[in-house]
């Protein structure tokens, strides 16, 4: 009987090793959901900080009450509504690298209006360019103290942002056109590098170098990515390139816009968070919005409407324009043809090969060769579509 004081010893010294083991599992695994506990605080509170910095980054104008006899939304079949967008370039000479031109004085220009239009399937994105020299007869409009800013016959199409900024040229554009718009973005010149460089930069096709002394431009030829304050310089440069007209650099910005959403989209550029965090974050710096556009949530609900749609189906073109017949240096409306692009989109009806020439998808760029592969690119294009092409300085 004396073998079972040992045994039971052997029994005692066994058991704490045991619960040892169990108190060592319990307490990693405390230490484990504590850890993460923790980085989900963190992760939360630097979510909601990041949220609030975009957000306060953003310029939010409201101008409902500042448009008047706004045109009816046609009702269309489809499982959403059309949406219009009209995006405004903003050349305002008071921010950092907004100046182009280097003149004195203060004041905002637009030298860039693009209608985007999304359709109700959300099968196809349209981005109609309006020249800036485009003589029109622009309405009355109200200027933000509630005063009138009297319309003008003969004008150029970008006076109206220089009298009432946004709401002028959103009254114009609305009257002229039939279209009733959805949202409005400022874009100014701030914030653009950094956008362009936090996804990595943007290909461009150069068949010649742009060497502009006057404005202290210099950018050598070939197709490569540019980014940085040669970006800057590529969008706006306006004197030196192709034909030197104003619809030539309307057609390189067109290119470079489709460019950007090929490399965003194929790249998987604003996959890393990174990358997102920089973008959003000068994107956000260079943009005024209405009020339906106030926050980047509703901003992401409206890029998030693009995820079903090729490539090649997000296209860029021209409003269909002539030389003015009483000063060659100015343009008029194309018509019938640009009464018929309007009434289209009014509709959301696709548009026609006659109605859409010189078109730049985001799926078939200038001298890239590339293509979706929802295809449907121009390949060679006809030689019309190449005349344009190079006029506009760019690669066929």
């Amino acid at each position: 009987m004396s073998d079972p004081a040992p045994d039971g010893v052997e029994r005692d010294s066994g058991a704490p090793k045991r619960r040892a083991r169990v108190r060592k599992r319990h307490t990693v695994g405390k230490v484990l959901l504590a850890s993460v506990l923790v980085m989900a605080m963190v992760t939360g509170l630097g979510t909601i900080w990041l949220y609030r910095h975009l957000n306060g980054n953003l310029n939010v104008l409201d101008v409902t009450s500042q448009l008047e006899n706004r045109p009816d939304k046609v009702e269309v079949e489809g499982p959403q509504e059309p949406l219009n967008v009209l995006v405004m370039g903003s050349d305002s000479r008071d921010c950092a690298g907004c100046n182009i031109d280097n003149l004195t004085g203060g004041g905002q220009r637009s030298d860039t209006t693009i209608l985007l239009h999304l359709s109700a399937d959300r099968k196809r994105a349209y981005g109609i360019s309006i020249p800036r020299d485009l003589i029109i007869n622009r309405p009355d409009c109200t200027a933000e103290d509630g005063s009138t800013i009297p319309g003008g016959q003969g004008v150029m199409w970008n006076e109206a942002f220089g009298l009432g900024g946004p709401a002028c040229t959103i009254q114009q554009f609305e009257q002229l056109t039939g279209i009733r718009l959805d949202h409005f973005v400022v874009v100014n010149f701030e914030g653009f590098q950094g956008m362009v460089d936090a996804i990595g930069g943007v290909e461009v096709c150069i068949p010649e170098p742009i060497v502009d002394p006057a404005h202290g431009i210099n950018i050598e030829a070939g197709t490569r990515k540019i980014k940085g304050k040669e970006a800057l310089n590529y969008v706006r440069e306006r004197y030196v390139v192709g034909n030197g007209s104003d619809i030539g650099r309307m057609k390189r910005q067109q290119a470079f816009i489709a460019s950007m959403a090929h490399q965003v989209v194929t790249a998987g550029t604003l996959a890393r968070p990174d990358h997102l965090v920089r973008f959003l974050d000068s994107a956000t710096k260079s943009l005024t919005v209405d009020r339906g556009l106030e926050n980047v949530v509703k901003i992401a609900q409206l890029g998030i409407q693009f995820k079903d749609i090729g490539l090649d189906k997000i296209q860029f073109i021209t409003i269909p324009n002539i030389p003015d017949p009483s000063d060659p240096n100015r343009l008029v409306w194309k018509q019938p043809q640009a009464k018929q692009v309007w009434d289209k989109i009014a509709h959301d009806e696709p548009l026609t090969k006659q109605l859409s020439e010189d078109v730049i998808s985001a799926g078939n760029l200038p001298g890239s060769g590339s293509s979706s592969s929802s295809g449907g690119g121009k390949g060679g294009g006809s030689e019309a579509d190449k005349q344009a092409l190079e006029d506009a300085g760019l690669c066929t």
